[in-house]
């Protein structure tokens, strides 16, 4: 029998989410824009005198202010009909590079229900999905979204958590960063440790000449960039290797790892950076779980079956698959290094 309280909870949470993802469109749409950064620090203004400031429609604006302050993304007094960006809404919504601001992880979703035809294709099929065939916003908003996130803690704690990493990278040495993507890791580890040498690898053409591209623009010299896969970039003898949410996406992580473990040098340390996850369904039962089960769905675990062996270890694959997956391929020591709120950082050596 139908329990109708518990109906009524439901279609409430469904009313929710519904609202919830109108409100990640609108935020998107005030960054590209650029109306949150306008708003940010000028204080209460009427959706005219925000028309004037920003150049744009003003009943477009009083829309748009009008679904944000429902939302709760921008305050609004209704004695003086004027809207406010606090600083805590801007730090979230307007100020790019803050390790809290979410627009690239906006992006990213929203990069997903642009190519929603493909997703329901590809899940009905059964088959995989590559990398290469994901919206190029999809690219741009995982740079973006990781990025605040590596200048945060990749320099400052991660690499610091790593016995004796830091000290070696100083000093010099050969790093590699395989699935690079645009590079910003890499770029950061090149200016962070001038002594050493960087090769970034990625098997996605157009984003290791994106890399190429931020690491002129960075002006570091001690840095390359090479198209290639896991299991076969070039070189030999690397002091650090490493991986940032990248490893779940391949199809076969254990010959990955394998060769990482063959290029590095026998006191070599490769770590491994991969989202937060409990090792059972059962831990991981809140929105960040839900978040990357959901991105798993239609691009990590689709990228995965599109290659060689398919493994299909998904973005909450938890410590316990991971490490298994590290052992396999050579590795008999690992541990968790430290993490975030939304990552787990592994060391791993022979």
């Amino acid at each position: 029998m139908l329990d109708e309280k518990k109906l009524q909870e439901f279609a409430g949470k469904a009313v929710g989410d519904v609202a919830g993802a109108m409100s990640l469109l609108m935020a998107y749409i005030g960054d590209q824009a650029g109306v949150y950064v306008a708003m940010d620090g000028a204080g209460p203004m009427t959706a005219d005198a925000l028309a004037e400031r920003t150049g744009l429609n003003a009943r477009y604006l009083r829309e748009w202010l009008s679904a944000n302050a429902v939302a709760g993304y921008v305050d609004y007094d209704p004695a003086s009909d004027r809207f406010t960006l606090t600083p805590e809404q801007a730090t979230i919504l307007a100020r790019e590079g803050q390790p809290a601001c979410m627009q690239g992880f906006f992006q990213a979703v929203l990069s997903q229900f642009e190519m929603h035809d493909q997703a329901v294709k590809t899940f009905k099929s059964g088959k995989g999905r590559p990398w290469s065939e994901q919206s190029p916003c999809c690219f741009c908003a995982t740079d973006r979204f990781f990025r605040p996130g590596y200048a945060a803690n990749l320099v400052e704690h991660w690499i610091p958590s790593l016995d004796g990493v830091k000290d070696r990278l100083e000093a010099g040495g050969r790093i590699i960063d395989i699935g690079c993507g645009h590079g910003s890791s890499t770029v950061l580890m090149a200016q962070s440790f001038p002594n050493a040498t960087v090769l970034g690898i990625d098997f996605h053409a157009p984003s290791i000449e994106a890399a190429r591209k931020k690491a002129a623009d960075a002006g570091v010299e001690n840095i390359a960039f090479e198209v290639a896969t896991a299991q076969d970039f070039p070189g030999s003898d690397f002091d650090f290797a490493c991986i940032f949410d990248a490893l779940h996406d391949m199809g076969d992580p254990v010959g990955a790892v394998r060769h990482i473990r063959e290029a590095l040098k026998p006191d070599g340390t490769f770590m491994v950076v991969e989202p937060i996850a409990g090792d059972a369904l059962a831990e991981n039962m809140n929105p960040i779980s839900q978040i990357f089960y959901s991105l798993s769905t239609t691009i990590c675990v689709p990228a995965s079956l599109s290659q060689d062996v398919g493994y299909g270890l998904g973005a909450q694959a938890g410590e316990k698959k991971l490490t298994a997956v590290l052992n396999d391929g050579g590795f008999s020591r690992v541990r968790r290094a430290t993490e975030t709120p939304t990552n787990m950082v592994l060391e791993a050596r022979a």
